[in-house]
């Protein structure tokens, strides 16, 4: 009973341990967090195991229970049969052989009374017995589902660190951006852009206005020749 009573006692301990206040003191939540459903689960195992011993020692108990009310049934049966058959015999005269029946009636009836007393001192041990088992598969269960809360805590406090990691590095990355202020530099791009095109259209139009002038002289050029042509005309006609 008393290693029932301490494996009832460390069960109780674990399933009322206070998870947020051992959060709170932690240094290390997640691995606190990892610890403690590591621990849970190997004390839930043990409990288990234990449980299950008990619970194997209470269904003996109730075989012997049942075995004992069962033989307690059959030695009545045997004795009144024995009595019975003792009372036909003695009916017939045969007082010798009732005599023999009715002592193995009492023999019977002795039984009986054993099988009884046994299976009634066994009452209230069973009833024990079946109460403690009922208080360990609670504390069990209870166990359970505190593990799975863990788990749960653990899961959510593991996505709100990588989340608030996440916010961390998207917060650098804004707080760089603002620094280097990107549209200014497109701006500052923009203009030396804008002046290549400016000057690219100044040696364009430089270069046309050389072509032009080029040809103004092949057209001078021509001009001139046609005056030498008159003229030369001119001075044959006067001949």
């Amino acid at each position: 009973m008393a290693e029932k009573q301490s494996i009832l006692g460390r069960i109780s301990q674990l399933a009322k341990a206070n998870i947020n206040a051992m959060l709170d003191r932690a240094e290390d939540p997640e691995k606190m967090l990892d610890q403690m459903i590591r621990d849970y689960t190997n004390s839930i195992a043990e409990a288990e195991s234990a449980v299950a011993q008990t619970i194997g020692n209470l269904r003996l108990a109730e075989s012997d229970y049942a075995a004992d009310l069962a033989a307690a049934e059959d030695w009545g049966k045997k004795a009144a049969l024995a009595s019975q058959r003792a009372e036909e015999l003695r009916a017939k005269g045969e007082a010798d052989n009732a005599d023999k029946f009715d002592k193995l009636a009492r023999v019977a009836l002795g039984k009986q009374i054993t099988a009884e007393r046994e299976a009634k001192d066994a009452e209230p041990m069973l009833e024990q017995q079946r109460i403690m088992v009922d208080k360990l598969k609670d504390g069990v269960s209870t166990m359970r589902d505190k593990l799975e809360s863990l788990k749960t805590k653990r899961d959510e406090l593991v996505a709100r660190s990588k989340s608030a990691a996440a916010q961390t590095v998207v917060q650098d990355a804004v707080s760089k951006i603002s620094v280097l202020d990107p549209a200014s530099e497109l701006s500052r791009f923009e203009e030396r852009v804008r002046r290549e095109e400016a000057y690219a259209q100044g040696r364009s139009e430089l270069a046309a206005e050389s072509l032009e002038s080029q040809f103004s002289e092949l057209d001078a050029m021509g001009d001139d020749a046609e005056i030498e042509a008159r003229l030369s005309e001119l001075k044959k006609n006067g001949n």
